[in-house]
């Protein structure tokens, strides 16, 4: 690709004629357009200018001399885009974006980005454009975007300058995902990291101790905390919050110690906190709540008081008031609390249940009826299957009490003539109500407007206007007949609330989550909610309020329901410490902040204050309306004008949409680089794609793509779209020479291998020297031409509807000569049979099933562990929340570990209590066989739950040959395509064992024990055995279609990679995606294809046996690759160590495949050019290379920090190599741990003499050669 600039005689000749016309110009506007032009020395200064210096410029010296010449330089370029009518090359924009971002002109930086991808084929070589693009998302809440463009720059360039910076955002966004390990992966990353970051170590480990708490890890987050209170010179804010997390956790979590011991640690904690910080809102509220649960309600009220009088309204603190009242037997005032609760968040599950309670307590059952509805209603909503059961029984008890008069309300107030209506109550009595030792009492709003018109004569004409506009909402909300809050008012809600106040730019950002209330302090919950989707998630969606939030272009936004919205852990900028929630506000195209308090929101777990210090670029509530049909037909993208010149922006839109209104807000889809292909599309997706000698020819939807781009809203700019059509009218027009500053530090550009395959290795060291210090672009192992890679898209055509339960391939064997009969073989390893059923397997083969019953397992090792599931029993084919209440994806199970002995007598006494269940059924339906709909109201509640729960034991190892050895010598009679061990194995090369890859696992189960889904490791085959006696029920997507549960598994807030899911079927249907579905009987084998997505279910009580099979195709070693890359760009570890591997197949394999030769070729070809750079670099650098070799059998290794696979060059800590612990590094993070490397030792496995002559030894066998010599593949593994 181009580089980012171009040279300075061409921008000095360039801006040289902008003089020229100054001095010749005679019109005020040519004097204008050469006033614009640059210096030498504004050109020198501009150059060493990109995304990497964010944050950062203001630290500089000369600060603010550099940010009035950004301020030129954009105008200077908006110019000449001007006078070239757009056409322009594309790293002109590139440079436009980073000089937008640098002067926090975000949607001028995003307007730029995105024209620069349009433009751009292989933009995605362009680290520091990733990363510009990646800020810019952060900036706008768009976090599913912004987490694919910094994971692309970690792919790209691992040694990316702000690498650190990367990380601790990773980290931010996956803890608002609630993806917690990956947020704790991001955040050790960044604090192994010695280059400077916005948020300092102790932040970070702030925010790594608060994600053992979120996981109720009660006990490693108090460690962590107590050991972030011992760090020196501890910033006072830090300390308060900590000392406020510690207080909370012993109030409401599961640590040692009785109810008063923990109280009493919890009051000094939260008092200490006060000591540090007394202005904590916050800190005071859970002082409430520790003083409330001990009874102490004098302290309570003050520390409720305080808490208001230092934060903001809070709907937790005025619920947590209400419930103080109503047990001191105060009914109006908790019911005026509670009203002030459910005003400032509508969506306040438990202030809707306390005030039901309080209005049934009163005789109230209809107004009972609609606060207990509008619980139900409220996302956070935890016993809605309680509440529906309360609510019926109310409606029935008020259809025989129909003329039941209130109470609620004293006799002597005039609020007792009627009962509050709730939603009578508005804004401006939440406010005076927010004091409650002054506040008046309130009468009848009927009775307020009956006065007011009464008097109406003698009103001015302005009160006479408010008195109109009271009287048609009163009208309005009569019309509703429900609870429900109107529309268009004010009301803060827990799921959309665009927070009243901003953060000030100087201000640090904590976050307080708050908690959720039930009646009495016994029942009282703790704010850390189980609920995984309730915590601080992404705010994708939601409704844009009439507050001027801009919005930000997100495929997120197509998950259905808004998400809960982003109510914790943000950043800001600046160093003065405050409370980090923010909100967007447009003010002649400019972003102010203002301090905002905390909110307590009920679907937040915790109560915690998170310390975000200096993060200049702020997350944002993200505000985005679904408007558009769910086929995405009619929605349009932000037309992101790059300035407030109407002329300007009609040159980069080209086209205007007459369709769009201004103030719309349309559902959005991104055009981020990662979801769309260009139809001129140079690069391929894979590797067998490159080598292959016809050009890929672009899909049929690719050819018709457009991407149609919506406003941000510029204050001086109605909406417009920007078609494909049009960029590339621009891009294919004569565009003329104009000056780019030239980069002295360019990004990292990827460099094009011009070495052929079959270049002996000699000559392939020879081109890599060529390239020179630089040369190394990455780690990566497909071809040069390849982008990072991502998930496939859903094949077109989709399949008619009577498609979807295609049948699943079967075999049936008779006997021994079928087992072996090679196009079984073949039939099963065709990548169009995603899944194969061997029925009868065990028969034909003469197996001893029995070698792997329950009774012989433990008379052979009874006290072998097991790896325990711990899961709710549930319908195959569906899976519910744990209140049966609705289907989700997430699939939970707890981890923990026995013995064979003591799972096979769980296994025993399951099937005996079934069998008790079953007699009783029996007699049951005896008794009331003519009872039809009480059968059917059974099965119905044993469908929805409230579950039972299982046991399923899982991963039990079998490796050991002398434990097991009659078990695994039985499996040596399978054919050999399906064995353990084969010469045709790839995994059998690896020369070291992976357990229950390359190693038989047991699986032993009950009806109901779960395999969520996945694909294999490194998307290698399986295969499994049932041995019995029940039988197990499987599901099987082809590979084709893994990236669309991918995208299902983020719309549902789960880690494709490492959650635990489920589909739903009816999901998987609508989007058109094939389901095999089928029975495993005993003695049945399945085979799993390479990348086949499945999941499986037990029906009966059974064991089940499986290892991994990798076959030398093409296919396979594509996809395991591909997954290998794929891993690294989500910072997964990858099991199969891909190159170590490559490089045994090479020793130890004839390979015929002529796709498969080129494809391992390629990567010894790669990782050859990689380990020579290295060693030069780190020769010239003086850093000794010291020679370790290995042993027999000694296993690949991975980075201790990073998990990326080490080939040949280990980098080891002087303390752990004189320990011979030999911790392993990667180049990368051992340079960030050791810039210099002064604290490692580099560790020589392979001579590259060594290397040279396996690359030069592995040549492509004819099929001829091979049948002549006959001979299999040896399997004398060379470690």
């Amino acid at each position: 690709m181009k580089s980012c600039g171009v040279s300075l005689a061409t921008a000095t000749t360039a801006f040289g004629d902008e003089k020229k016309k100054m001095a010749a110009g005679k019109a005020s506007g040519e004097s204008k357009e050469g006033s614009l032009s640059l210096t030498a020395e504004e050109r020198e200064a501009l150059g060493g200018l990109d995304s990497r210096l964010f944050g950062l410029v203001k630290l500089r010296e000369d600060g603010a001399r550099t940010k009035t010449l950004l301020g030129k330089a954009v105008r200077c370029y908006e110019s000449l885009i001007l006078k070239a009518e757009g056409k322009v090359e594309s790293d002109f924009f590139c440079q436009l974006g980073h000089f937008n971002l640098l002067l926090e002109d975000y949607p001028k930086a995003l307007s730029a980005y995105q024209r620069y991808y349009s433009l751009q084929s292989d933009y995605w070589k362009n680290a520091a454009f990733l990363y510009g693009l990646g800020l810019v998302y952060f900036y706008y809440n768009a976090f599913h975007w912004a987490i694919k463009a910094f994971q692309e720059v970690l792919y790209v360039d691992p040694s990316f300058c702000r690498a650190k910076e990367i990380h601790l955002r990773l980290g931010l966004m996956f803890k608002v995902n609630t993806d917690y390990e990956s947020s704790l992966k991001h955040f050790q990353l960044a604090l192994i990291d010695c280059n400077p970051c916005t948020l300092s170590s102790v932040e970070i480990q702030f925010h790594i101790a608060h994600l053992y708490e979120i996981q109720r890890k009660y006990h490693s987050a108090k460690e962590a905390y107590e050991q972030l209170l011992q760090t020196e010179n501890l910033p006072a804010q830090v300390k308060a919050t900590v000392l406020q997390q510690l207080g909370w956790m012993h109030h409401n979590g599961d640590l040692l110690g009785d109810k008063v011991t923990k109280e009493t640690y919890a009051i000094q904690y939260l008092q200490k906190s006060l000591e540090a910080d007394p202005n904590s809102g916050q800190s005071w509220y859970f002082l409430g709540r520790c003083y409330s649960s001990i009874g102490k309600v004098q302290d309570a009220f003050i520390s409720y008081r305080q808490s208001i009088d230092k934060s903001e309204a809070s709907a937790d603190t005025w619920c947590s008031i209400g419930v103080l009242y109503q047990q001191q037997n105060q009914p109006m005032d908790a019911l005026q609390a509670y009203i002030c609760a459910v005003q400032l968040d509508h969506g306040h599950a438990a202030a809707w249940v306390d005030l039901g309670t309080l209005y049934e307590s009163c005789s109230q059952p209809q107004d009972a009826i609609k606060c207990y509805l509008n619980a139900t209603r409220s996302k956070n909503c935890s016993n809605t299957s309680t509440l529906a059961g309360r609510i019926k029984f109310l409606q029935a008890y008020k259809a025989h009490h129909p003329t039941t008069e209130p109470v609620l309300g004293l006799s002597q107030t005039s609020i007792a003539q009627q009962s509050l209506p709730v939603h009578m109550i508005t804004s401006g009595q939440v406010d005076g109500l927010s004091s409650p030792a002054k506040r008046k009492r309130t009468s009848s709003p009927t009775k307020h407007l009956e006065q007011l018109h009464a008097n109406k004569d003698n009103l001015n004409p302005a009160q006479k206007l408010m008195l109109e506009q009271l009287e048609s909402q009163f009208v309005f909300m009569q019309q509703q007949n429900t609870l429900t809050l109107p529309h268009n008012c004010t009301n803060l809600t827990s799921a959309e609330e665009p927070w009243r106040k901003q953060l000030s730019d100087s201000a640090q950002g904590l976050q307080k989550g708050q908690s959720s209330h039930l009646s009495g302090p016994k029942d009282e919950q703790s704010p850390f909610s189980t609920g995984s989707a309730q915590y601080l998630q992404a705010a994708s969606t939601g409704i844009q309020k009439q507050t001027g939030l801009r919005t930000m272009p997100s495929n997120s936004v197509t998950q259905g329901d808004a998400l809960n919205h982003l109510s914790s852990h943000i950043a800001t900028s600046g160093g003065q410490q405050g409370i980090a929630f923010t909100k967007e506000s447009k003010s002649s195209g400019n972003r102010s902040l203002e301090p905002e308090a905390s909110r307590h929101a009920a679907d937040t777990h915790n109560g915690c204050t998170i310390i975000v210090k200096g993060l200049s670029n702020h997350v944002q509530q993200l505000m985005a309306e679904h408007v558009c049909n769910s086929n995405h037909e009619d929605c349009t993208l932000p037309n992101l004008l790059m300035s407030d010149n109407p002329q300007i922006s009609a040159l980069l839109t080209e086209k205007t949409s007459d369709r769009v209104g201004t103030g719309a807000c349309d559902k959005v889809n991104n055009i981020h680089p990662a979801i769309y292909t260009k139809t001129n599309n140079s690069f391929a997706s894979s590797p067998s794609s490159v080598i292959s000698t016809a050009p890929p020819s672009p899909k049929p939807t690719e050819q018709t793509t457009t991407h149609s781009v919506t406003s941000l809203n510029s204050p001086h700019s109605g909406l417009h779209t920007i078609t494909r059509e049009g960029l590339e009218n621009l891009q294919n027009s004569k565009k003329p020479d104009l000056p780019l500053i030239n980069h002295k530090p360019g990004p990292r550009i990827i460099p094009s291998m011009s070495v052929s395959i079959y270049s002996s290795s000699t000559e392939v060291l020879k081109a890599c020297r060529n390239l020179g210090k630089n040369g190394l672009s990455s780690s990566c192992i497909l071809l040069d031409k390849c982008p990072p890679p991502r998930p496939p898209t859903s094949p077109q055509p989709p399949l008619p509807k009577d498609k979807l339960n295609p049948p699943t391939p079967s075999i049936y064997l008779e006997n021994k000569r079928d087992a072996f009969f090679p196009p079984l073989h073949q039939f099963c390893t065709n990548p169009k049979n995603p899944v194969t059923v061997i029925r009868g397997l065990a028969g034909a083969l003469k197996l001893d099933l029995g070698l792997f019953s329950t009774k012989t397992l433990v008379e052979a090792n009874n006290e072998h562990a097991v790896e325990v599931r711990t899961q709710l029993l549930q319908p195959a084919d569906e899976n519910w929340d744990p209140t049966g209440t609705k289907k989700i994806w997430r699939c939970e199970s707890n981890r923990s570990h026995t013995t064979i002995a003591k799972y096979a007598q769980y296994q025993a006494s399951s099937f005996q209590e079934s069998l008790r269940e079953e007699n009783e059924k029996r007699m049951h339906h005896k008794e009331y066989s003519d009872n039809e709909s009480t059968s059917s109201d059974f099965s119905g509640k044993r469908r929805k739950g409230p579950f039972k729960t299982i046991k399923f034991g899982t991963n039990i190892d079998l490796s050991d040959d002398k434990k097991w050895k009659l078990q695994l010598h039985e499996l040596t009679k399978l054919p050999a395509f399906v064995r353990v061990v084969s010469a045709g194995n790839l995994l059998s090369h690896l020369g070291h064992t992976i357990l229950g890859m390359n190693t038989v696992q047991l699986y032993m189960k009950v009806p109901g024990s779960r395999t969520p889904g996945h694909q294999e490791n490194n998307n290698f085959c399986s295969v499994n055995i049932n041995i019995g006696p029940g039988d197990c029920e499987w599901f099987v997507v082809p590979e084709d279609y893994w990236g669309v549960l991918n995208d299902f598994c983020e719309k549902n807030n789960l880690n494709f990679l490492m959650s635990s899911w489920w589909p739903n079927l009816e999901d998987l249907y609508e989007a058109n995606v094939p389901v095999y579905r089928f029975i495993q009987r005993p003695g049945d084998l399945v085979w799993i294809n390479a990348g086949t997505v499945h999941w499986v279910q037990a029906i009966g009580w059974c064991n089940n046996i499986a290892w991994n099979v990798g076959p030398l195709t093409a296919c396979q070693y594509k996809l395991a690759v591909e997954r290998y890359e794929w891993n690294k760009l989500q910072s997964v570890k990858s099991v199969v160590p891909m190159v170590h591997l490559s490089w045994n197949v090479a020793r130890n394999v004839k390979v015929s495949d002529p796709k498969l030769f080129e494809m391992i070729k390629y990567c010894l070809l790669k990782v050859l050019n990689q380990c020579q750079t290295l060693r030069e670099a780190l020769i010239t650098a003086g850093k000794e290379i010291m020679w370790h070799g290995r042993t027999n059998g000694e296993p690949a290794h991975y980075c201790s920090i990073c998990e990326v696979e080490v080939f040949d060059l280990l980098f080891v800590t002087n303390e752990s190599n004189s320990q011979k612990t030999y911790i392993v590094h990667c180049q990368d993070c051992a340079r960030k741990t050791s810039g210099n490397l002064d604290n490692f030792v580099v560790l020589e496995q392979y001579k590259m003499e060594d290397l040279m002559r396996v690359y030069d030894q592995f040549t492509l066998v004819s099929e001829i050669n091979m049948l002549l010599h006959c001979h299999p593949p040896l399997l004398d593994i060379v470690p």
